[in-house]
């Protein structure tokens, strides 16, 4: 008999996490569930790690190395279960995450995406709340308007959702061409798609870790590809443009950084002005060397556990 749920686990050079991650899967209080784990060619001592569990839950595939999107999307195809619940190797579930995704189903089976709420942790003794763009109480309920709901933290995480295998290959799988942004991409096609289903218990704790420079050129152009699929859907979608522009204002900055000018002029002028608050626009005209002391600034406070953003 097919579980419910596959667990879909992408594993690349994660031996200080996996194991903890994993412990969490196996102890979760829903127990129906199988685990994929693609390893994509990992070079530490991941694999040996995986190694030593013996529970027959847990399967383990092989591939070189082709990134997180090829990896769970291989995943996702050699999985038995009905829907798929995606994990990050070095994030951490509560043991009612798969409860509270399975409550979110049976509330809205007619959903095409399924959320739980997450906290975030900036680094080791800070852990912050996702900040999301609607109101929301203790029950599950169907995010309206979901890109402007979005355009804070996502609501959807890679380790936070659940959907069914069917709906994410009708709407595409995740986009292999790019090497990040896969997963805000894939939440975007779910957005244009149908509905999405939010439990705000909290279940999930996000490793905020980000090893792609804010200057790495070939990421940055990488971002631009994604934020340029969609612009038919924009000129229809107030919404999405909102959201996209907020994507655009962020690449902006990092092309910045970058000494990318041009590139960051080119999108600027492709944004709304009015779909940015006016911290934003501030950030947006400063120049490089401002833009350093107002990151540096964020990172003092982040070491003493207080976050700020541009979108507060």
């Amino acid at each position: 008999m097919s579980p419910f749920f596959s667990v879909v686990i992408p594993l690349y050079n994660k031996e200080s996490y996996i194991s903890k991650t994993l412990n969490t899967v196996l102890n979760q209080s829903f127990k129906d569930f199988e685990v994929i784990i693609v390893n994509d060619g990992s070079t530490d001592q991941s694999v040996s790690v995986i190694d030593t569990y013996t529970d027959k839950r847990i399967k383990l595939i092989h591939q070189t190395n082709q990134g997180v999107s090829v990896a769970r999307n291989t995943a996702i195809t050699a999985s038995t279960g009905m829907y798929i619940a995606t994990l990050d190797a070095d994030d951490i579930w509560k043991p009612n995450h798969l409860k509270a995704l399975k409550k979110c189903i049976d509330t809205f089976k007619n959903a095409v995406l399924f959320c739980n709420n997450y906290e975030i942790k900036r680094r080791d003794g800070f852990v912050t709340k996702a900040k999301f763009n609607f109101e929301y109480h203790s029950d599950c309920l169907l995010v309206d308007n979901f890109f402007e709901a979005n355009i804070i933290n996502y609501i959807p995480h890679s380790s936070s959702v659940a959907f069914k295998k069917d709906t994410f290959f009708k709407i595409g799988a995740y986009n292999t061409q790019l090497r990040t942004g896969q997963d805000i991409d894939l939440w975007i096609r779910f957005g244009l798609h149908g509905a999405i289903a939010f439990n705000p218990v909290v279940t999930m704790l996000y490793n905020f870790f980000d090893p792609n420079s804010l200057s790495n050129s070939k990421l940055n152009d990488n971002r631009l590809l994604l934020i340029s699929q969609y612009t038919t859907e924009e000129q229809t979608n107030p919404s999405l443009k909102r959201y996209m522009d907020i994507k655009r204002y962020a690449l902006a900055i990092r092309y910045k950084f970058n000494n990318e000018d041009k590139k960051a002029t080119f999108l600027i002028n492709e944004i709304n002005v009015n779909n940015l608050n006016f911290k934003q626009r501030v950030i947006l005209n400063c120049p490089k060397i401002l833009l350093i002391k107002l990151k540096q600034f964020q990172e003092f406070l982040i070491k003493k556990n207080i976050y700020l953003s541009a979108f507060r």
